[in-house]
């Protein structure tokens, strides 16, 4: 007798859609067939609604400790879980302090396990000086090591030079270990704001032309030179345009371990919906023309892109209101609105299913070495969402289980609602109510 048996939904893999039965026992998938004869303690109808590997997010700031009046661990995993959610990565800043050596990691670690109501794995900080650190990082179970290739916006989070880049994918490499990395010229962008503000320029149109096209296309060229002469392992976070995801494949082409993430924000607006909605949408790379918003679409219906993840960095409101726009908190909150804006505008885009899925769940498992998360497959772990495909719904403030109760997807349609979430084969989500106290753990590398 199976611990679990969710019923007749049309379950989502790589491989494709099939109507059929999944069986949980122990937390972990057993089964997946049409029809399963086998009885179960517990049985739930899928019947009308799609199985969804539960999406693995490894990209969100959650701020825990020391940040949590942006955002704490529990607010953020329950926006997750309702977005359909079960995996989160919690990047090394904005915490204070920020992920740099074990002590801080621990502190994390603890902050995660007694809040989150999902899994979740946390990255460690690569900063000038800190080359010493990323061993001891590794071994207490970091996903990876971010860096910033242009100002962070944090004091206490410094950006890499380039031979820290250089160094750090190299130990990265022997660690067996991937180097994430914000790539902006942080030369072109510090000149050219320095230069429009001392000009009087303070608004959304100033701020957008201070972080042009180049200033990533730049700073990436860097990036998979370095990683070329490491052999490390590069993952490019939240490229915004499409020259810089063609430079990434065509260094893949000649052998360089690279991966590519592209944010929902970056595909579903544009610089003009920015300036018209103003700091909900700021964000560093900043939104782009519609044309560079074609070009990421291209890009992933090719196959270029690796892994989509929501960048979610709110702050508290006071650092949204701001007369000087370079002055106001750069992030999107986004951690609950992924899948829907997937399933919504990607296949209006043409995605397929198990297209959207490989994006949100089996790709960043598999780069990152999860290899228990991310698919509706035996062995393992039952992280799934139930999801009604065909439901058409507006996202209002009342949906949102974020500490802030805004997002620039407020108003917005959506197709396919999240009704249920299980992470490891337990109900964590079931519309709209959260049943069960915190009980994520922490995942690692393997």
């Amino acid at each position: 007798m199976y611990d679990l048996l969710v019923r007749g939904g049309a379950v989502v893999r790589e491989s494709g859609v099939e109507t059929a039965d999944l069986a949980v026992e122990g937390g972990r998938v057993v089964a997946v067939g049409p029809d399963l004869a086998e009885s179960a303690r517990e049985e739930i109808d899928a019947r009308g609604l799609h199985v969804l590997p539960g999406a693995v997010d490894l990209h969100v700031h959650f701020n825990e400790p020391g940040r949590t009046d942006w955002e704490g661990v529990t607010t953020g995993s329950r926006a997750l879980l309702a977005g359909g959610g079960t995996t989160f990565g919690d990047m090394p800043l904005n915490s204070t302090p920020p992920v740099l050596d074990r002590e801080t990691f621990e502190a994390k670690r603890r902050a995660a396990e007694a809040g989150s109501h999902a899994d979740f794995a946390l990255w460690g900080g690569l900063t000038p000086g800190g080359l010493d650190r990323l061993p001891e990082l590794a071994e207490a179970g970091a996903l990876g090591f971010k860096a910033f290739m242009s100002n962070s916006g944090i004091a206490e989070f410094t950006a890499a030079d380039d031979v820290t880049v250089w160094e750090g994918l190299a130990v990265a490499r022997d660690l067996g270990r991937v180097v994430a990395l914000h790539g902006e010229s942080d030369a072109i962008t510090g000149i050219l704001a320095a230069r429009i503000r001392a000009g009087g320029g303070t608004g959304v149109a100033d701020y957008l032309r201070s972080r042009p096209v180049l200033a990533e296309a730049e700073a990436v060229s860097r990036a998979l030179l370095l990683a070329e002469e490491t052999g490390g392992r590069l993952h490019l976070v939240h490229l915004s345009t499409g020259r810089a995801v063609t430079l990434a494949a065509e260094a893949r082409s000649r052998g360089v371990d690279v991966s590519v993430e592209v944010c929902p924000h970056h595909l579903l607006f544009t610089g003009e919906d920015m300036e018209r909605l103003g700091a909900v949408l700021k964000c560093a790379p900043p939104l782009r023309g519609q044309p560079e918003v074609d070009a990421l679409w291209n890009a992933l219906r090719a196959g270029l892109v690796d892994t989509v993840g929501s960048d979610h960095s709110p702050s508290s409101l006071d650092l949204k209101d701001r007369a000087d726009f370079f002055e106001v908190w750069g992030g999107v909150a986004g951690v609950q609105s992924t899948l829907a804006a997937m399933l919504t505008e990607g296949r209006a885009h043409g995605l397929t299913l198990p297209h959207i899925v490989r994006l949100l769940s089996h790709a960043p498992a598999d780069r990152f070495g999860l290899a228990a998360k991310g698919r509706l497959e035996p062995g393992a772990d039952a992280d799934l969402c139930l999801v009604a495909l065909d439901e058409e719904w507006v996202h209002t403030r009342d949906d949102l289980h974020t500490r802030w109760k805004f997002s620039p997807y407020l108003g917005r349609t959506f197709r396919g609602r999240v009704r249920r979430t299980l992470l490891r084969g337990q109900k964590v989500y079931v519309d709209g109510v959260f049943p069960l106290p915190p009980g994520g753990r922490l995942v690692v590398p393997t």
